[in-house]
This record gives structure tokens, C-alpha cells and sequence, in this order.
């Protein structure tokens, strides 16, 4: 396979694309992966019932399996230094922190995105108000520029208008993908997303003046990746 292009994205599998990108060419790694969920609840009342076509929804899409973690290793290749965000759930935060902290020995926050509007689903449980993402450096670039950039907790609500327009049931704020980039990139500097759903990392990227890389298994999601990046380009003339 050939190199991939820089401020590109392609549609195909990210553990074998990712080895087509040069080793320590990419500054920073924004990725948000499947989630890892167990299925539970027997509620039967009409919220339940929403979380569980929810549910579905990711399943269909491939976006609640377990991945292969190998490709944390093609990622930790690529980055010139190991600086590099990722979306989780509670479950997965353990493996993230033995591959990154315990084997790599990097420094390590955790960001918050608390949902404002989360549905009140809180029986035998706490309320599903919030997405973790663990930021992982070793050497890496951290360097916000005022005091809200700085914060680790984002509070936003459910970004629906978004879900609705780009048909992306786990798509982050644009808002927190872009303060992301600007606290740990330069302007040139190259952001790779192999997770990239509906291409929020690229237009973040585009909109902060950084080149990017983005692989999205997906043909929907990579199609629609495509219309948002010709969207912003169009209005960027």
C-alpha cells in the first residue's frame, strides 16, 4: 500500500492503513474509538426502551465492539512523541492507563465532557451524564492559551443537531474536538484520526490550520466525512 496523503482521508481498515503512514510524522493522535458496553438493563419504560434502540443503533454500526489494541502500538510508531487523545467509557480506562502509563511511563489527565441535558436514567446506577477522554503525553504538546481552553471539564449538552445532520450517533462537539487540537498542536502540525466517523477531526483541523489524516471503516461515515470536509473547504474560498 502506498503512503497516505496528508489532509486526506480514506475508507478502509485502520490496523492496516495506519502501517502505510511514516513513523514519527504525525504530532498529535485525536481518536475515539468503539466503546466498550455490556448489555444490561430489564426496564421496560419508554427511556429504557430509547437506550436500548440506542444501543442497537451502535451495534449495527460497529461502534460498541471491542477493537483491535494492537493498533496502539502503530500509533505510538507514528506520533514523533506519544501525545495523543482518546475517547472512552469508565470500563476501558484501566487498559488505556497499563498500555500508556504503566508501559510507556506517560504523563496522563482526564478530560470530561458532562452532558448538561444527559437522559435521567439513574435507577440502581448514576445518570450517564458524562464521556471521559484520556490525554496521554510523553513529551508531548500541552500548552492551552487562556483559561478556558485549560479546563478538563467540558460542560455541553447532547449535541443533537449535530447527530441529526451528519447521522452519527457518538459524534463529539466540534467545539471540544478544536480546543483539543489548539491546546496540544502548532499551526502546520499533522492531527491523525483512524476513528474518524463523520470527520469532525478533519474539519476541527482544517478550521485550526493543522493538516490532518483521517481512515474511517465505514463507507457511510467516510461519505459523509467527505461532504463536511467539501462543505468547509467551499466556505473557507
Amino acid at each position: 500500500m502506498h503512503k497516505l496523503d496528508i489532509n486526506q482521508v480514506y475508507n478502509g481498515d485502520s490496523n492496516l492503513m495506519i502501517k502505510s503512514i511514516e513513523s514519527e510524522s504525525v504530532d498529535l493522535v485525536i481518536i475515539d474509538p468503539p466503546y466498550k458496553i455490556r448489555k444490561k438493563t430489564d426496564e421496560i419504560n419508554s427511556l429504557a426502551k430509547a437506550v436500548k434502540k440506542y444501543n442497537e443503533e451502535l451495534q449495527r454500526d460497529n461502534l460498541i465492539n471491542e477493537y483491535d489494541k494492537s493498533i496502539l502500538e502503530e500509533l505510538v510508531r507514528v506520533m514523533k512523541r506519544i501525545n495523543i487523545y482518546i475517547w472512552c467509557n469508565g470500563e476501558q480506562i484501566p487498559s488505556y492507563i497499563d498500555f500508556f502509563v504503566n508501559k510507556y511511563k506517560c504523563k496522563m489527565d482526564i478530560l470530561v465532557w458532562n452532558k448538561t441535558n444527559a437522559m435521567p436514567l439513574f435507577n440502581n446506577k448514576y445518570m450517564t451524564d458524562k464521556e471521559y477522554c484520556l490525554y496521554f503525553r510523553k513529551g508531548g504538546y500541552c500548552n492551552p492559551q487562556c483559561y478556558e481552553d485549560a479546563k478538563t471539564v467540558f460542560y455541553l449538552p447532547i449535541n443533537s443537531k449535530d447527530k441529526k445532520k451528519w447521522i452519527h450517533p457518538t459524534i463529539k462537539p466540534l467545539s471540544i474536538i478544536r480546543t483539543l487540537i489548539r491546546n496540544s498542536s502548532k499551526e502546520g502540525d499533522l492531527v491523525l484520526d483512524c476513528f474518524l466517523g463523520s470527520g469532525t477531526t478533519a474539519v476541527a483541523s482544517i478550521l485550526e490550520k493543522r493538516n490532518y489524516i483521517g481512515i474511517e471503516l465505514n463507507k457511510k461515515y467516510y461519505d459523509i466525512s467527505i461532504q463536511r470536509i467539501n462543505e468547509i473547504k467551499e466556505c473557507d474560498k
